[in-house]
């Protein structure tokens, strides 16, 4: 550990450096994201509304929908506000228990969102390939534990990266050419023996990203078998649109994140890396809840009555 006080890891500091790089386009910026973030606040907090409200949304599918719709606001929460102050700011420091905390929590969410889109994938498998037993398979009792689990595997994840992180010392200059503490950019900047930390982190990363895809491939490829099978054609275009949504949000979340970790990183994809961060951390939190609202009846009829309501109540009162 390095003696000098202030290279100790506990009172070390870090710099954000963000979109510095694009002084002109920090304006534009902060605006975009600003919308972005309203949108994600207001359409996962009113998905979790909907669901509430309206009793015929009271079943494992929105129960989990209205976790997912938790998640996404929490893990935009957590990275959103602190990239809006610092376009705005100079100081975009961050002390180093700040830049863990945030990495815990970032950390957390995501690996939760990842496990619960593969517990989604599972109620879409049991729904379509054993309709007659679906109320009895998925009952209160079991999603509630799958919803237990992936968040405590979540906290898991989180509190054995971070917990490994505690014991780094930094030295110098602690730059983060980041948004956000991003722990393999975090261990870079240590001064300490970071051979530990990165293999935990490639394990926990190729363990979580592969359990939950094989569990969302082995799902669909029973749906899909069983989608084959039907003999109506009607049949067979009502199940692949209430998978649908599912299998978007699928898609973006997980392509994002291997694109992001699996392709090759060369000099000249600091943009690209930055640009499908953003994606991931900003944007599929507020993409969720549109994807599931447009091709959903039941919550677009849940918001057509709010709607109506909310028209009656204002038409009322100005009379």
């Amino acid at each position: 550990m390095v003696t000098n006080e202030g290279n100790h890891s506990s009172v070390a500091t870090f710099v954000l450096l963000g979109f510095s790089d694009y002084p002109d386009l920090q304006v534009p910026l902060f605006l975009m994201f600003l919308i972005i973030y309203s949108i994600t606040v207001v359409g996962n907090l009113g998905m979790i509304g909907i669901i509430r409200i309206n009793p015929k949304l009271h079943t494992a599918m929105y129960f989990f929908l209205s976790h997912l719709s938790f998640v996404d606001f929490c893990y935009s929460s957590i990275i959103a506000p602190k990239m809006l102050a610092d376009l705005f700011t100079e100081d975009r420091s961050i002390s180093f228990s700040g830049c863990l905390a945030q990495y815990f929590f970032f950390c957390t969410f995501v690996v939760t969102e990842a496990f619960l889109l593969a517990v989604m994938a599972y109620d879409r498998f049991v729904a379509i390939c054993n309709p007659l037993l679906y109320t009895v398979a998925m009952s209160q009792k079991l999603c509630t534990l799958l919803v237990a689990g992936s968040y405590t595997w979540g906290i898991a994840c989180a509190l054995m990266l971070t917990c490994s992180a505690v014991q780094l010392s930094f030295y110098g200059s602690n730059t983060i050419n980041h948004f956000f503490c991003e722990f393999s950019l975090l261990l870079k900047l240590s001064c300490s023996d970071t051979h530990f930390n990165q293999l935990l982190l490639f394990i926990s990363a190729t363990f979580n990203g592969l359990s939950t895809l094989l569990i969302i491939l082995a799902s669909y490829i029973f749906i899909f078998v069983t989608v084959l099978k039907m003999n109506s054609s009607t049949g067979r275009r009502k199940t692949f649109s209430t998978c649908a949504s599912h299998l978007m949000a699928i898609t973006i979340f997980h392509g994002t994140i291997l694109f992001l970790y699996c392709v090759p990183s060369f000099k000249n994809t600091q943009l690209t890396f930055e640009v499908a961060s953003v994606f991931y951390t900003v944007v599929i939190p507020m993409l969720n809840p549109i994807i599931y609202s447009l091709r959903n009846k039941d919550v677009k009829e849940t918001l057509i009555k709010l709607m109506d309501i909310k028209f009656f109540l204002h038409h009322h009162i100005s009379h």
